[in-house]
């Protein structure tokens, strides 16, 4: 039989691992004398911790337990501490085991937490984008109200190429009174004839005699083209007619004062009317003479001159 039991009892009692108990010591059993067919290999048994590397291990007599170094709570010798050891570092905390409360029981992602999270975060995602809009529709009102958009009852200040190319009433153009007329041979001024417009009810008279005349020098024509001369006067019985002469030329045609009123002969204060012609005007300054030259009727009185632009007749 095999070391241990050296024969004795039945197979059945055969332990080779009997050497290790009191009761197969009792009986003789002894340990292999080889490490299981290893040279060197271990064959005794120690205590953990016994062992000292690098320097010879004492051995003890068989069945008996080495003295330990060390008493029961006191570090062994040899132990050291990790973080003693060179390069050596503070232990490892334990890590919390997952799962609620601590319990050690490992668990999934808590999905459900995470589903309500991300509707949160869109719900809030969605009234700050309402919130935006509601301002941005108030800014806009507001904007609105500050700064309105121009109603037909607003104008703004045409531009000079606007205002010259107006065709009429929307460019203001001189205006002159008889007393400011430049005035020649019998012309003179007078009031004694009611109904005329000018400043203070002064006319020009006396315009009758061949060689009278009066001159206006206009000033402040925007651009070269066709104007309206307004002239108001009175005329009485038959119609009369002046030479009109524009810038040093005569116009085409004499200047027609009739008896648009129907005022009877000598009756001036009932015969105020009005006439007109188209002449054509320079940019600038320009001159325009009302006289009464030979084969003219000149029996009026002359009350005012005012100029529009284009050929109107109002």
């Amino acid at each position: 039989m095999t070391p241990g039991n050296n024969g004795q009892g039945t197979p059945e009692d055969d332990d080779p691992f009997g050497y290790l108990y009191a009761d197969g010591q009792a009986r003789g059993a002894q340990p292999p004398s080889g490490g299981y067919g290893y040279p060197n290999s271990v064959s005794r048994v120690r205590t953990v911790g016994e062992r000292q590397y690098g320097q010879q291990q004492p051995t003890a007599p068989y069945g008996q337990v080495p003295q330990q170094q060390g008493a029961y709570g006191r570090p062994h010798p040899h132990y050291a501490a990790p973080e003693t050891l060179p390069g050596g570092g503070a232990p490892t905390p334990p890590q919390q085991p997952a799962g609620r409360g601590g319990s050690g029981r490992g668990r999934g992602p808590n999905t459900k937490g995470l589903l309500i999270g991300a509707v949160a975060v869109v719900a809030a995602v969605v009234v700050g984008i309402g919130v935006a809009m509601m301002n941005g529709d108030d800014d806009k009102k507001n904007d609105a109200s500050a700064d309105p958009t121009p109603t037909q009852t607003q104008s703004s200040e045409p531009s000079p190429s606007a205002s010259n190319s107006a065709a009429g009433q929307d460019v203001e153009l001189p205006k002159i009174d008889a007393k400011a007329l430049r005035l020649t041979g019998t012309a003179a001024l007078a009031s004694d004839v009611q109904g005329a417009q000018a400043d203070g009810g002064i006319y020009v008279g006396g315009l009758n005699q061949v060689g009278s005349s009066v001159t206006w020098t206009v000033n402040g024509i925007p651009q070269e083209g066709t104007y309206t001369l307004f002239s108001r006067f009175s005329a009485t019985g038959e119609d009369q007619s002046m030479t009109l002469t524009v810038n040093g030329k005569v116009f085409g045609s004499k200047l027609n004062l009739g008896n648009f009123a129907h005022a009877a002969e000598g009756d001036f204060a009932k015969g105020w009317t009005e006439t007109y012609a188209w002449p054509t005007l320079s940019e600038g300054t320009n001159t325009i003479t009302l006289s009464c030259e030979a084969g003219d009727k000149c029996n009026v009185l002359l009350d005012q001159f005012w100029l529009k632009k284009g050929q109107v007749k109002r």
